[in-house]
């Protein structure tokens, strides 16, 4: 299991948009046309996420960076990438084919484990499918308040232009997968993202809440966002419906803990389902901040990250929690295990190869 993106963390504001300045007279470069530059401090900057690729480490950031250790975090080399936006998630369904996504739209694919990347999507053409999804729906249903409300809210999308950051990405494997952002941006792939179709009229999402995370748990895939807003797939419906869940403040990530189900997010706060969903209880993980990722260990343990560094791991699907102590304080984003307990943690300060362990 790859980390869970939080884009919400103590000094780092859940939808921080990057303005680049020019210089005065200078001519504005779209990131979307931009290739991120080449920086020998890549692996010491701002990073999002990070993810395991068969030996590899992906880890993804500001400025369209991207960097891939094959040592086992301790040495870095930064993937060329045709675009500088920002990216927030990173996800391999095997050792060689991956997706980032970010703001501006951005979908990039990688089939080599991570050392190119190639666009598959950005906030250009998403707006374009998403506006002509829309239409026909209106179209085929002239007399749907809700039809019209999706093709308002596509239409604005249109005219604010490329600017709808993704906030995670999923694959169930090389074919099928999801991306999931702001305002219940959501679009589905079938054939690896050679093709994505928008699905914003298939979440239970009047409000057009954040949509921060999508992940599955047993047999389903759930989806966790702002509101307390947490969905579930409906495979019959082809639909993501709401759950009843009993907190109202956002949910950062959602995982699989044993047979149960456990959403994250603002304070600490940790929910838990034993039964798909269907009921829900609060759960004390110990950790005083924002909940921003998450990681399957290899022993069957969940590890749960806070926003200052603090770790807490299950291993009886959320009842309870110990703390895991790193060597150093330190800000995180995300986290993945390298082998053996070993964590690649990153954050602000790049990333950080750590060995915790119990009190």
């Amino acid at each position: 299991m790859k980390t869970c993106r939080a884009f919400a963390t103590a000094g780092l504001t859940a939808l921080a948009v990057s303005l680049a300045v020019p210089a005065h007279g200078a001519a504005f470069a779209d990131v979307l046309d931009t290739p991120a530059q080449t920086s020998p401090l890549a692996s010491r900057s701002l990073l999002q996420a990070v993810a395991k690729a068969g030996g590899r480490l992906v880890a993804v950031g500001q400025r369209g960076h991207i960097v891939v250790s094959s040592d086992g975090g301790k040495n870095w080399k930064q993937a060329p990438v045709p675009v500088s936006s920002d990216l927030t998630a990173v996800f391999f369904a095997d050792s060689e084919r991956g997706w980032a996504v970010g703001h501006d739209g951005i979908v990039l694919h990688s089939a080599n484990g991570g050392e190119s990347w190639q666009v598959q999507l950005d906030g250009r053409k998403a707006n374009d499918l998403l506006l002509a999804a829309m239409e026909a729906k209106a179209r085929a249903a002239p007399d749907s308040v809700d039809a019209k409300a999706l093709l308002a809210e596509a239409r604005r999308y249109k005219e604010q232009g490329a600017d709808k950051p993704f906030l995670d990405v999923w694959f169930a494997d090389a074919m099928n997968g999801y991306v999931v952002g702001a305002y219940s941006f959501i679009f589905r792939t079938a054939n690896g993202g050679k093709t994505w179709e928008p699905w914003f009229d298939r979440v239970d999402n009047p409000k057009f809440f954040n949509l921060y995370a999508v992940r599955p748990a047993g047999d389903d895939i759930y989806i966790a966002g702002e509101g307390g807003l947490v969905l579930k797939l409906d495979p019959a419906a082809q639909r993501f419906k709401a759950l009843a869940v009993p907190y109202n403040g956002s949910f950062f990530g959602i995982a699989a803990a044993g047979k149960a189900v456990v959403a994250f997010g603002l304070r600490g706060n940790v929910f838990r389902s034993d039964d798909a969903g269907a009921t829900w209880a609060k759960a004390d993980a110990g950790l005083a901040a924002a909940i921003v990722g998450a990681t399957r260990l290899a022993d069957g343990a969940l590890l749960l990250a806070d926003a200052g560094g603090r770790l807490a791991s299950t291993n009886d699907g959320g009842r309870s929690f110990r703390k895991v102590v790193l060597g150093q304080s330190l800000p995180v984003t995300g986290l993945a295990e390298i082998d053996n307990a070993r964590l690649v943690l990153v954050g602000p300060r790049g990333v950080t190869v750590a060995d915790p362990a119990a009190p």
